[in-house]
């Protein structure tokens, strides 16, 4: 059994990596089920292993934190859920190229539920969204805009830190790092979109979607 816990209100960051490190090691150890938490930060930045200091553009705006995940540099704040997975990846097969990919399916098939087309680009971590009614990019190409972003850590073959999917960010908090190390492309929510989505909408649809994409 996965136990999901939803946490109302903004989560300290802080206390969130103590407890994902917590349940991970009792999950390990076969002392806890797993976990999904879903939860708001307040606005925050968060570097990952592979964070470059010149993409941080505006260090002194949000509190910024090692987050010890892979990844780079990325925004957390209120109107995005943050998506929080203590899985054993160890019983999932031991392949976390695979565990990745379920994660990136899992978001695309939740962002189905509210017909958004999202996919995934190589070289380009996350879920993206085509956005044909922007001028396209200097080459030609259309321009793309960031809904979600994916970035975990294995301890022991247990998972954590997780997801983060925009329902109604500010979304000029992104603009003081370059999110993910991408240039040229932006950053959109659900609600950018047109479609008027709440955190519980998204909740649900992220619990039915989750046994498909991952066979529990």
């Amino acid at each position: 059994m996965i136990e999901w816990k939803i946490s109302d209100g903004l989560t300290d960051y802080e206390e969130a990596l103590a407890f994902m490190e917590t349940r991970a090691e009792a999950i390990a150890a076969g002392k806890a089920p797993e976990c999904i938490w879903l939860l708001e930060h307040p606005p925050l930045y968060t570097a990952g292993t592979s964070a470059k200091r010149e993409d941080l553009t505006d260090p002194d705006r949000f509190p910024v934190f090692e987050a010890r995940r892979g990844g780079q540099y990325t925004y957390h704040g209120p109107g995005q859920r943050v998506v929080y997975v203590m899985l054993n990846v160890g019983k999932r097969g031991h392949d976390v190229r695979r565990f990745v990919q379920q994660l990136e399916e899992w978001v695309i098939a939740t962002l189905d539920e509210f017909n958004i087309r999202g996919e995934i680009r190589e070289g380009r971590v996350g879920v993206w969204v085509t956005r044909p009614e922007k001028p396209p990019l200097p080459d030609g190409s259309p321009r793309e805009d960031k809904i979600a972003a994916i970035g975990i850590r294995l301890r022991k073959w247990v998972s954590f830190h997780g997801i983060s999917i925009n329902v109604d960010p500010d979304l000029s908090h992104f603009s003081g790092i370059v999110p993910c190390g991408i240039t040229g492309h932006g950053v959109t929510s659900l609600v950018d979109l047109g479609l008027p989505v709440s955190m519980s909408d998204l909740d649900t649809a992220l619990q039915r979607r989750f046994d498909p994409v991952f066979g529990d």
